[in-house]
């Protein structure tokens, strides 16, 4: 019985190190810094590089974990957003989101080539995943009347990531901010009652 007890514990510190060891390598890769050693991001996490490598035997596996974990938070704010903003405004946050999810992922390219080579991860399992996330937020606008219901939803997401890959880095956020705010035009549907 106290055997139980004194597992569960190491679950949890196992977990919490986890969680602290992706925190610092998202802050980390979004610092723009050129490949960041693995002691920096286990200094940052508080652990010692022993335990980075438990949970991430390669940086490979820490970028995996990483792009896996911020993949299914975008997808997850496609709901949360929906709670909170009616349905139009709810797709332009979450654009606004798919940006800084682009930005990370463009921080940590050259690790994540070597993932995508790897096939651990493929380009249309993400994609598959966030459309069904931008399909969420399209079915409460188009039941809502205020989102277009002939747009398909992998359309809206090839297009965020056309976008993204047109935009520099540069002053590429503003452009990027007038061209989401051009497609959500094209999204939303024409409210007949406007004043012309």
């Amino acid at each position: 019985m106290s055997g139980h007890h004194r597992t569960k514990p190491i679950r949890a510190d196992a977990a919490r190190n986890r969680a602290r060891l992706l925190d610092a390598a998202r802050v980390a890769f979004a610092s723009g810094r050129a490949a960041v050693p693995l002691e920096q991001i286990a200094r940052d996490a508080g652990v010692g590089i022993g335990t980075l490598y438990r949970h991430f035997p390669t940086r490979e596996a820490l970028v995996e974990a990483l792009y896996r974990q911020e993949l299914a938070q975008l997808c997850a704010d496609a709901e949360e957003l929906l709670g909170a903003k009616d349905p139009d405004r709810a797709l332009r946050s979450w654009m606004d989101r798919f940006a800084d999810y682009a930005t990370t992922k463009r921080e940590m390219a050259d690790a994540l080539r070597a993932v995508l080579a790897s096939g651990a991860v493929t380009v249309s399992q993400a994609r598959e995943q966030l459309s069904a996330a931008v399909q969420t937020i399209l079915d409460a606008g188009i039941a809502a009347g205020t989102l277009r219901d002939d747009v398909r939803a992998d359309d809206i997401v090839a297009t965020l990531v056309g976008m993204f890959t047109a935009t520099s880095l540069a002053g590429g956020r503003q452009q990027l901010g007038r061209m989401l705010d051009l497609l959500m035009d094209a999204v939303r549907r024409p409210n007949p009652w406007a004043e012309p």
